[in-house]
């Protein structure tokens, strides 16, 4: 089962996916997005049919004390949206901390800034996901 793997900013979208097993997960793009679903909706569509997903784990950015703030909830809203209107098994993640780690490992890759600011997002949702699979394994 291939799983796809979000982690939705407010201006953009990590796009990661799993191989067929479910082992290893692979970043596929960064979707610019305007905060509203309809602009989204088909090029998601068209990722989950391309790659035959049948599961979606959108990464939910909780507060360090475990709380949900402004942007979990957004990401709440983000992935029931796409359940009803994508009609697919969605699935939320804790994600604290991915972009951090994701910023660190492109930082001791000595990546510039520029080239780590067009890969940061695709990167944490491979964090987001592989997570997800390393504990569902």
């Amino acid at each position: 089962m291939k799983i796809l793997g979000l982690d939705v900013g407010e201006k953009t979208i990590g796009v990661a996916v799993s191989d067929d097993l479910g082992w290893t997960a692979q970043g596929i793009k960064t979707i610019k997005w305007d905060g509203n679903f309809n602009t989204v909706q088909d090029e998601l569509k068209t990722i989950i049919t391309e790659h035959e997903i049948e599961k979606v784990v959108v990464g939910l950015p909780k507060n360090m004390n475990g709380t949900i703030g402004e942007r979990g909830e957004a990401c709440q809203q983000f992935a029931s949206t796409l359940k009803e209107k994508l009609n697919i098994n969605v699935e939320l993640w804790d994600e604290r901390l991915t972009t951090m780690a994701a910023e660190r490992i492109l930082l001791s890759a000595d990546m510039s800034r520029s080239k780590r600011k067009k890969v940061i997002d695709k990167m944490a949702a491979v964090m987001i996901l592989q997570s997800y699979m390393d504990a569902k394994n």
